[in-house]
């Protein structure tokens, strides 16, 4: 017979922890349930940062999440600095030690940075987005370093606040992202609401004399006075150091979450099984259908089904609205299901192994028909 579980640790208080603590109490958990985050904000939608944050003249609540329910102490402001395995504990940065049963680690990723310069912004987390939107109140001449969804989200914003903007990027924006026919279309979004759109081979911030810049092959330089860089994120692992989870940066887990039976790790710091082999998938829905999977396991164990995982991604810039299902970048042109270029529509793509993505590009579309996303507040 099994020792019963009595105590639940969820080290991270983002989407992964909150669904992981959600999904424990509707798998009939009913024992000790703490959660630890680094932040002393309550759990926000991270997505909504670059979106609507950025843009709301007043409303200040677009982040916000509904009140939680899942009755666990919350340790806010408080870093987890260690994991003994052993003895399952976690060590804390005040000195103090939780015992489990059974931890989730979801302790997500931090923004790569570009340099050390303290003007180089980023935007990862709530106060982030909070001192940028303040920044953008006195209309700067801003760069953004970076040609992902997350830079172009940043530069739509920027523009949006009465800025002059200039996105350095490494090849054609989103063409790595969206794939060609999708980029196009941002693209030329990009550049008709004045977007100065410069490509470079690569970039880096440096400060000079006083000046931050930024610095482009060949030794071109890019000046503004506000420099804010998006190129891609960091697993959070340095903390497990010593416990053999983390391989390369990266907590590799099976199909339902689980790294042995008493440790599920989810979000941004794992990577799972996929059709395309194990990879991070470092989206805000990756993150809850992840956690559901692994928090029901930690309870039910293989009685569990393991995690069918269908990527869907969102966003919004440039008076553009795209909802895509399926994995991305997608080659080729579109089939329309419904509506054509240059207008609202549905498309879908096929990939050569049989399997396809559909994408819904300022087509009032519900959510649900393409995936369906518990707490998609953004």
């Amino acid at each position: 017979m099994s020792t019963p579980i009595q105590r639940v640790v969820i080290v991270g208080n983002g989407i992964a922890g909150l669904t992981a603590a959600d999904t424990l109490r509707e798998a009939c958990f009913d024992g000790e349930l703490t959660v630890v985050g680094d932040e002393t904000h309550a759990a926000y939608s991270r997505p909504a940062l670059s979106k609507a944050l950025l843009l709301d003249d007043a409303d200040m609540s677009s982040h916000e999440l509904a009140p939680t329910t899942h009755g666990a102490t919350e340790l806010l402001g408080v870093r987890a600095t260690g994991l003994d395995v052993d003895r399952r504990l976690v060590k804390l940065d005040d000195g103090s030690a939780l015992s489990y049963d059974r931890v989730v680690l979801a302790t997500g990723s931090r923004a790569r940075r570009l340099s050390d310069a303290p003007e180089e912004f980023t935007l990862r987390g709530l106060d982030d987005a909070l001192a940028l939107r303040k920044r953008l109140a006195g209309r700067p001449s801003v760069a953004v370093v970076g040609g992902g969804p997350l830079g172009m989200e940043i530069a739509s914003g920027c523009l949006a606040a009465g800025c002059q903007v200039t996105l350095v990027s490494q090849g054609v924006p989103l063409i790595q992202q969206l794939g060609p026919y999708l980029a196009e279309i941002f693209v030329k979004a990009a550049l008709e609401r004045g977007l100065t759109i410069v490509e470079t081979g690569f970039a880096r911030i440096e400060e000079r004399a006083g000046e931050t810049r930024v610095v482009l092959d060949g030794g071109a330089v890019v000046e503004a006075e506000l420099m804010v860089s998006a190129v891609g994120d960091v697993p959070n692992t340095e903390w497990l150091a010593g416990t053999g989870l983390a391989d390369q940066g990266v907590v590799q887990v099976d199909s339902r979450g689980l790294v042995r039976p008493d440790i599920a790790a989810v979000g941004d710091l794992a990577a799972f099984p996929t059709p395309y082999g194990l990879r991070r998938v470092p989206l805000w829905s990756s993150a809850i259908e992840q956690a559901k999977v692994a928090a029901a396991a930690l309870v039910r164990g293989d009685d569990t089904p393991p995690l069918q995982f269908q990527p869907y991604f969102w966003t919004e810039q440039f008076g553009l609205n795209l909802k895509a299902v399926g994995y991305l970048p997608l080659d080729g042109e579109p089939t329309y299901v419904e509506g054509g270029p240059g207008g609202p529509a549905l498309m879908r793509w096929s990939h050569g192994d049989g399997s396809g993505a559909a994408a819904a590009l300022n087509y009032r579309i519900p959510i649900p028909r393409l995936r369906r996303v518990s707490r998609e507040a953004v």
